[in-house]
This record gives C-alpha cells, sequence and structure tokens, in this order.
C-alpha cells in the first residue's frame, strides 16, 4: 500500500492525498473505544497517512484530546487540521454557528491546548455565520497566521461567493466538503469551479457516504444503536434506503467484476477526480482504514470510470444527508 503527497493549494500544503477522518472515533458515530481509535491513528500513520482531521465540536473536546495524547512526540510527522465556528460554551454545543472574531481568538487557544502544539497547519471555519461578514472572520482568522498560531485557513461547506470573499481577506489553502458518490454536488452548484479557479485545493469529506458506500447498510439495524447521526439523518431512513440500495448494489457488481470492494471502488473514484482533491475517510477501526488506505493503489480505467458515472450521476441518492436545520447551514 503507497499513499502519493498532493499539494493543497497555492499556498503549499503537502499532505497525504488520503487523510484521517478522527470525528467517529469520539463523537457522532455510536460509542467511542479510545483504545482502537489510538490504535488506528498510530496505524494510519505507518502506513504513510499524514493528514489527521478534527473539530473543537467533536465531543465536544475530547477528539482534539484525542489526537493530542496519540501525536505527542511525534507532531513533526503530522498535518494537524482543526474547525471553529459550530459554537461550543461551557463544553456543550450550542448547536449555533459563530463567526464573531472574538470567539475565533478564544477558541484557538484551546484548540492548540488540547492537540498539544504552539500551531495548527490548518484551522477551518467550519460553517458560515450568516449574522457576520465573512470579512470579519477571516481578518480574525488571517490574525492568528500573522501570530503564528495557524499556518494555513480552509474553509467547510461554503458556497462560491462566500469563498471568494473569504480568499480575498487571506489566501484559503483549503475548501473542506462532503462529496462522493451519493453526494456530488460540488460538481453542479460553482464550488468545484471556484476553487480551482482560485487555486484552492479541495478535502473530501464523507467520501464514503457516511458508511453506505461500504455496502454494510441494508436497514437500520445496521446502524449502531446509541448516540449515531446517521439515526437522524434523511438519507438513511428505512425509505431512502431502499431507493439507494439498488445503486450500492449494481456498484458492487462493478466493483467485483474489477477486483476490488465497493468502498474501494467509491474511494478511488473520489481520488481520481483530480490531484487537487484529498479524500478523508473517516473511521475508527484499523481494519477499514487499512481498506481504505488500499484503494490508493486502485487505478480505474476510463471504462470503469464512465460506468460508475453511469450508475451513480449527480442526483441519484434519495433523501437529504442532514436534517433540514443543517442543510440550511450549507452551501451560504
Amino acid at each position: 500500500m503507497a499513499i502519493d503527497i498532493r499539494t493543497l493549494g497555492k499556498t503549499g500544503l503537502d499532505v497525504s492525498e488520503q487523510g484521517l477522518g478522527c470525528m467517529g472515533m469520539t463523537f457522532g458515530y455510536g460509542e467511542a473505544d479510545a483504545t482502537e481509535a489510538r490504535a488506528t491513528i498510530d496505524r494510519a500513520l505507518e502506513l504513510g497517512v499524514t493528514l489527521l482531521d478534527t473539530a473543537d465540536m467533536y465531543g465536544p473536546y475530547t477528539n482534539e484530546e484525542l489526537i493530542g495524547r496519540a501525536v505527542a512526540g511525534r507532531r513533526d510527522r503530522v498535518v494537524l487540521a482543526s474547525k471553529v465556528g459550530n459554537e461550543v460554551v461551557d463544553g456543550k454545543l450550542t448547536w449555533r454557528v459563530n463567526g464573531r472574531p472574538d470567539y475565533i481568538r478564544r477558541s484557538i487557544e484551546g484548540t492548540l491546548r488540547r492537540l498539544g502544539t504552539d500551531h495548527l497547519d490548518l484551522y477551518y471555519l467550519h460553517r458560515v455565520d450568516p449574522e457576520v461578514e465573512v470579512e470579519e472572520t477571516f481578518g480574525a482568522l488571517a490574525e492568528l497566521v500573522q501570530a503564528g498560531l495557524v499556518r494555513h485557513l480552509g474553509i467547510s461547506e461554503a458556497g462560491p461567493a462566500t469563498i471568494r470573499r473569504a480568499h480575498a481577506v487571506h489566501p484559503l489553502t483549503a475548501v473542506q466538503t462532503e462529496y462522493s458518490l451519493f453526494t456530488r454536488d460540488v460538481e453542479v452548484n460553482g464550488v468545484l469551479e471556484t476553487v480551482r479557479e482560485l487555486g484552492i485545493g479541495f478535502v473530501a469529506y464523507s467520501p464514503l457516504g457516511r458508511g453506505f458506500l461500504t455496502g454494510t447498510i441494508r436497514d437500520t439495524s445496521d446502524i449502531p444503536e446509541g448516540i449515531d447521526f446517521r439515526r437522524i439523518a434523511p438519507r438513511f431512513k428505512d425509505e431512502n434506503i431502499r431507493q439507494n440500495l439498488p445503486v450500492v448494489d449494481q456498484l458492487s457488481d462493478l466493483a467485483a467484476v474489477t477486483g476490488t470492494t465497493v468502498s474501494r471502488l467509491a474511494l478511488a473514484w473520489v481520488l481520481s477526480r483530480g490531484e487537487d482533491v484529498v479524500a478523508i475517510p473517516g473511521t475508527k477501526r484499523r481494519r477499514y482504514l487499512e481498506e481504505n488506505v488500499s484503494a490508493s493503489d486502485l487505478t480505474l480505467s476510463p471504462d470503469v470510470l464512465a460506468a460508475i458515472d453511469s450508475i451513480a450521476p449527480y442526483g441519484v441518492t434519495a433523501g437529504n444527508r442532514y436534517p433540514d436545520a443543517e442543510m440550511a447551514a450549507l452551501n451560504r
């Protein structure tokens, strides 16, 4: 297994073409297992994964703390990316977006402390605050760069106009948005076109459709009990699962013909979208990490790419990826 290095943006942040989305290790996807999560991070570094992706809201705070412990003594081997903007007050999520400069300045201190570092390699605005001009927010983020606390800036789930406005304040290194065979919005809403015009890297989260594109989810009983985001996600309601399964089954058949698995096929497809695209599949288990990393060895032929497009074109998926309130916070 070999992971290539790709460069995000004109500012030149070199990262592994696959990073590791760490959210599910402590937040959003069922019960946590700190021992296996730590072992997964260790294995990722062994396999050449350099980019670790987290956020202060994951936990809250526990995700950054886990990563801080895991990279202690080897900070120079990793690219640490975190996010700010989903408001946390007194250790609790408010489920509000906060892009005020004073909140940005306060938040970086805790993030650096929890990660055990004096700087972040990449700091994203997690969601755009509709009540704060993005120029104000990125003015505060630019101050963090000037102070040496952050090396590169990014933005998550923003629309083309907002990306341009933020980039005009301080050059963006990365735009992070959900992108997979089940979520191809960025191909048609101008986001990919905009980042390529401006020379910004693109980071694809949930490239396996939150597990749907692994072929392991057939109905809601396959989603772990307890606190798992997918239990409230419209796309994972039984009626939508039933509509989406034929797409997964056709992709699985295509994968079998090409001698691979559907998850490797789906992840290799994301990586094939361009040298400016980096994927951050999330997992908290070593066995899934290793399968994900092996997708970097898979080259898809033009015929296979054409077959994939015919099976999973834009708009094929039933059900929104978030509940209505969260959908309203996207593409601002």
